[in-house]
């Protein structure tokens, strides 16, 4: 069985962070590990506090899962201080690990920030390098790029900016215009969209974390970057058209939307 490890936080609600991608991976059919950088105290309406890890027992964590289960790919998502970035890169590159999916996830689907000023210089530093895609969602294109991301023309420009920094691939999410769901993966040199019509559903809780993870599963399944996002997508988009409905705010995706309740599958 292939597997893959998500770094990232815990969501206490369950609908993103390590939750919503060992749910995904799961639902993809490899064996999901986790290490975990944060715990949050959220829900759908919004985050209420942050317990970060040392960046010590990150790494302890790193160690266990390389030398144990090393896996196929690496999903990093809410990563949200320096010294945990820097420990992070370095066991990375000590295990020498493939298939890394860097979400640069800086705000929650809420609106709370979610990683510090002083992070983000080293995330650029440490991760972009190692990345085999990067996938900012248009405000976190923005402040990476330093310009406003709005259009299709936007979108290419800053994937290109943004590609500069790291050997891989970048996939600019357009999921926050209001006229379409196109992504853009600036990969080798070629821009590649991938075209969706909007699904009409606020509950997006967790959406990020979950095409990255599904991005990561079919990396490490032996798809190439382009048909793993393509696939990631498709399957991402079908948890939103289930339809799930839960919580006050902004409610989670129903990512085992092949399976009936009781365990059936459909």
């Amino acid at each position: 069985m292939q597997c893959v490890l998500t770094i990232a936080g815990s969501d206490s609600s369950g609908g993103a962070g390590i939750q919503a991608d060992l749910k995904t991976m799961t639902c993809l059919g490899v064996y999901g590990m986790s290490a975990i950088t944060a715990l949050t105290a959220q829900n759908t309406t919004g985050v209420k506090d942050v317990l970060e890890a040392t960046p010590e027992f990150v790494a302890q964590q790193l160690d266990c899962v390389f030398e144990d289960i090393p896996p196929q790919a690496v999903k990093i998502g809410m990563v949200s201080s320096a010294p945990i970035i820097r420990a992070i890169g370095a066991k990375l590159r000590q295990y020498g690990a493939k298939n890394v999916v860097v979400d640069p996830v800086m705000v929650a689907t809420s609106g709370s920030a979610l990683i510090r000023d002083d992070a983000l210089a080293a995330l650029r530093e440490e991760l972009f390098p190692l990345a085999t895609v990067l996938t900012p969602n248009l405000p976190e294109a923005q402040r990476l790029c330093g310009f406003a991301v709005e259009t299709e023309e936007d979108m290419l420009r800053a994937a290109q900016a943004i590609g500069a920094t790291t050997a891989g691939g970048v996939l600019v999410k357009g999921g926050h215009r209001s006229d379409s769901a196109d992504d853009l993966l600036w990969w080798k040199g070629e821009a590649h969209w991938l075209r969706a019509p909007r699904v009409d559903n606020p509950n997006n809780h967790g959406s990020g974390c979950t095409l990255s993870s599904a991005i990561a599963s079919f990396l490490a399944l032996g798809e190439d970057l382009p048909n793993a996002v393509r696939k990631a997508k498709a399957y991402i988009t079908a948890a939103m058209e289930a339809q799930l409905n839960l919580g006050h705010g902004s409610g989670p995706l129903k990512h085992n939307y092949a399976i009936r309740e009781g365990g059936e599958v459909q």
